[in-house]
């Protein structure tokens, strides 16, 4: 049985970035923000506003770090919207030195959600929670999907043990589709508007760097 969805309710008068792969759509323009020039004009469309990212079944995350680096930088506010109901996520976006920073913070805790292909691993500051291989994730797939109803179990039991850690960082492989992603934070809540952590952290992948108008991209 495939768990209920929980959120927060869709966010009002906010910007809707439509994902497709490397392009992303506001209302009739297109950017490709890998693209200097066009990352250059995105900022400026966001700057200061809330933006609220949906994205399609075949953008991957690291396709989009140009683009969460935009919007980290200029953005009021980033919501991701879930694929499979009326419900999104106001994340905070963090690069790869960013989360290192994070996890560099004295504090207890430090929960995190690894988002694998086999599954999710759930590491404490204290170490990995085991799973039923020693040696596989702490929630494997079920059924060749990722187990929601699990995480949302597991992820509750951890909050009881670390009860001052308000927020969890999620750290999906570079690899993984974003509306993946959004299925996964929807793990981070036990009811309708009722979350486990006060503040969700997104870890996206550093870009390799913009490029100009039309000069090869590397990965």
């Amino acid at each position: 049985m495939s768990a209920p969805v929980y959120g927060e309710p869709l966010p009002e008068d906010v910007l809707r970035l439509e994902m497709s792969e490397e392009q992303v759509r506001l209302g009739t323009e297109a950017f490709a923000p890998a693209r200097a020039p066009d990352a250059a004009r995105l900022a400026e469309r966001v700057r200061g506003k809330d933006v609220l990212l949906v994205s399609d079944d075949a953008t991957f995350l690291a396709q989009v770090s140009e683009l969460l680096a935009v919007l980290q930088a200029h953005a009021a506010s980033v919501w991701l919207q879930h694929p499979d109901a009326k419900v999104a996520y106001r994340l905070v976006l963090r690069d790869e030195a960013g989360f290192r920073a994070w996890l560099a913070e004295v504090a207890p805790g430090k929960l995190r959600i690894i988002q694998r292909a086999d599954g999710f691993e759930l590491t404490t500051s204290v170490g990995k929670l085991p799973g039923p291989d020693r040696n596989g994730p702490s929630v494997p797939v079920r059924g060749g999907r990722q187990d929601i109803a699990a995480l949302r179990r597991e992820l509750t039991r951890l909050k009881g043990r670390f009860t001052t850690s308000d927020d969890l960082c999620l750290v999906p492989s570079f690899g993984t589709e974003l509306v993946q992603v959004a299925r996964a934070l929807g793990g981070t809540y036990v009811a309708p508007e009722r979350a486990l952590f006060d503040t969700l952290c997104l870890v996206y992948p550093t870009p390799a760097g913009a490029r100009d108008g039309g000069s090869p991209h590397s990965r």
